[in-house]
């Protein structure tokens, strides 16, 4: 199996393998909102540049009660951390689950924190006869000697997003066999009309909810990310043995800014509905593309020819896109790229028209 800890936005070694400027390669690898930072963020940032002569508050208050107001739960159920993916392996170091089920293909850090505990997995393939969606077989896969599941809503790569019912059926069915849902709702923020299930927190202590703040507000290099349950046991001892300070002065800042950010929010969800629709429908005209029909900030597709590299062939164009070969379950046909500005859009479409044979 190749390696599942590759990601996106690998700029940097792409550039020097294709002998290429890294400032001049349009990264579509990264699914990071390309309305860039704030303003208000940046505003804040210089305005605040002080804070870092001050160790940050070891219990970090004001962000996590802006985190608790922002999805409307108990300060007490909200742990923040240096991005999502540290909170993935935190809670798998502290529950230490024996048994796992991951729903795949998705983000494979999942897999990679339960390996470090030698955790049994079991895998849940999504189908590419039934366009990889997720259904109620999954609920027949559930049994009493689980300890964890992991969802990922909406699923990476695929950008698919289960059903409401769905998800509460799972979470029901979660509790009952006892066992700890893990769901993953990094790009849950680019779904304007999708509340998450952070609402369901409550009578359901087997449920976590993992949100990221670096995709939507453009501020990966931020690291932010928070963990919501109402297992305060679990969630308290995890505060009181990790490490202090991981979040630092202004990745803890940025929180109280951009969710109270009215305007930047509307205008992404503007922006991506505008482009998710232009390019989903510019790539399925391709007659080699198999497109899948997108929720979030990001687009899957299949390849339909074989040994054929799309991801070099645009990176002689200067673009970089995701390839999938590394995900469970997927091959070298497969494909996943960001939604951009238009400008951009319009880039990655011509240049597909270049190198694709049909183009």
């Amino acid at each position: 199996m190749a390696k599942s800890g590759q990601h996106g936005g690998n700029v940097l070694q792409m550039a020097h393998k294709f002998g290429v400027d890294p400032r001049m390669v349009l990264d579509f690898s990264a699914n990071i909102n390309p309305m860039g930072l704030p303003d208000s963020l940046k505003s804040a940032l210089i305005e605040n540049i002080d804070c870092l002569e001050h160790y940050p508050d070891i219990d970090y208050t004001e962000l996590n009660q802006s985190l608790a107001q922002h999805v409307g739960c108990q300060t007490e159920w909200v742990l923040p951390g240096n991005g999502a993916t540290e909170l993935i392996f935190l809670w798998v170091h502290y529950f230490r689950p024996k048994t796992a089920l991951l729903v795949e293909p998705s983000f494979g850090e999942y897999r990679r924190a339960l390996e470090r505990y030698e955790c049994q997995i079991q895998s849940f393939d999504l189908k590419e006869q039934s366009g990889f969606t997720l259904d109620e077989s999954l609920l027949d896969a559930l049994s009493a000697d689980l300890d964890c599941l992991f969802l990922c809503t909406p699923n990476n790569p695929t950008g698919l997003m289960p059903s409401r019912s769905l998800l509460e059926a799972v979470i029901d069915k979660c509790r009952a066999l006892h066992i700890a849902l893990f769901i993953d709702e990094s790009f849950i923020d680019f779904l304007p009309n999708h509340r998450g299930c952070s609402k369901l927190l409550d009578g359901n202590p087997h449920l976590y909810v993992l949100r990221s703040m670096t995709k939507f507000y453009a501020m990966p290099g931020l690291r932010l990310g928070y963990l919501l349950s109402s297992n305060q046991l679990l969630l308290d001892t995890i505060r009181e043995q990790r490490e202090p300070w991981t979040i630092n002065a202004f990745a803890a800042l940025s929180a109280q800014v951009v969710l109270s950010d009215d305007d930047y929010t509307e205008a992404t969800h503007s922006w991506l509905g505008e482009q998710q629709a232009y390019l989903y429908q510019a790539l399925s005209e391709f007659s080699t593309l198999e497109v899948f029909k997108p929720s979030a900030n990001y687009l899957f597709f299949k390849l339909n020819i074989a040994d054929f590299d799309l991801q070099s062939a645009l990176m002689k164009q200067q673009i970089l896109i995701r390839h999938c070969a590394n995900y469970p379950g997927l091959n070298q046909q497969f494909y996943r790229v960001a939604i951009k500005s238009e400008v951009d859009n319009k880039r990655l479409i011509e240049a597909l028209k270049e190198c694709l044979p049909n183009g």
